[in-house]
């Protein structure tokens, strides 16, 4: 009888339902670029690192001030901000919904995937005077030219996520006599979304690199052409201030899309 008294108790084991979810560590990235800067604001102030280098990040600072108390900061942020907007929003649109019809119809496939393959690896910032030659150096071209840049990865990223649904889903779907229509609202798109968020990071990024690129040719205000102005003038000060801007703009970009994933794929453990 005491035997059995002195017989340990199972060890509970915790619930491991997560997998390998990664677990926010917010304040890690902010101390990593606090440590960069710092290293760098060291380096310049003890002549380590050439002023005709790297600025000092408290110049660059400096400069941000000046910029923002002068109103030029938003002549040229807010010009920018709406092209790449527009122009994302155009080029995403169609590159999801032409990649959805890709995964979905095998004759969309055939007849549009070699067409991708095609155009995917020319690079988009060769083509701009095409683009000014077509549409004017207005507005319009560079719109085009971020359409353009930001369709074809969302159209790869959008039908390698519809492809990588787990077929076993569409098949019990298709055993319990769910419509093409139910299974592709409750089991394809949503076994896709994931894939094709993380394809939206990649576009986002290169319709930053080409909204620069298109601004620095007959631009007058926009991140870009201020850029390009600065370097002009061997401003690193300015032109760091710029390049810090466009950073910023990718980080919102991508807390934006973050965001999306944590409300749209909450399903996930």
């Amino acid at each position: 009888m005491s035997d059995k008294l002195n017989v340990e108790r199972p060890e509970v084991v915790k619930y491991r339902g997560g997998g390998f979810a990664p677990k926010p560590h917010r304040w890690v990235g902010l101390a990593v670029f606090v440590v960069l800067i710092l290293m760098v604001e060291l380096g310049t102030q003890t002549g380590f690192i050439s002023n005709l280098t790297l600025p000092k990040p408290s110049d660059v600072l400096i400069t941000f001030s000046e910029l923002y108390e002068s109103g030029l900061l938003w002549q040229h942020l807010i010009p920018s901000l709406s092209r790449l907007v527009i122009g994302s929003i155009i080029g995403i649109s169609l590159g999801v919904s032409v990649g959805i019809m890709i995964g979905l119809f095998s004759y969309v496939r055939a007849g549009l995937v070699p067409l991708v393959a095609a155009l995917f690896p020319i690079p988009k910032i060769a083509l701009l005077p095409l683009f000014v030659i077509w549409f004017g150096i207005d507005e319009t071209s560079k719109y085009a030219l971020i359409a353009f840049g930001t369709f074809t990865p969302t159209v790869v990223a959008t039908y390698g996520a519809v492809d990588n649904v787990d077929r076993t889903l569409i098949r019990m779907g298709q055993s319990f006599g769910l419509s093409w229509f139910s299974i592709v609202r409750k089991i394809v798109f949503p076994g896709a979304l994931a894939g094709i968020l993380s394809g939206l990071r990649i576009s986002i990024a290169i319709a930053i690199i080409l909204l620069v690129a298109a601004e620095m040719l007959g631009a007058e205000y926009g991140i870009g052409a201020y850029i390009l102005e600065a370097g002009s003038l061997y401003d690193l000060e300015r032109l760091f201030v710029g390049v810090v801007i466009l950073s910023v703009i990718g980080l919102l970009m991508s807390a934006f899309i973050g965001y999306f994933e944590r409300k749209l794929l909450n399903w996930r453990v």
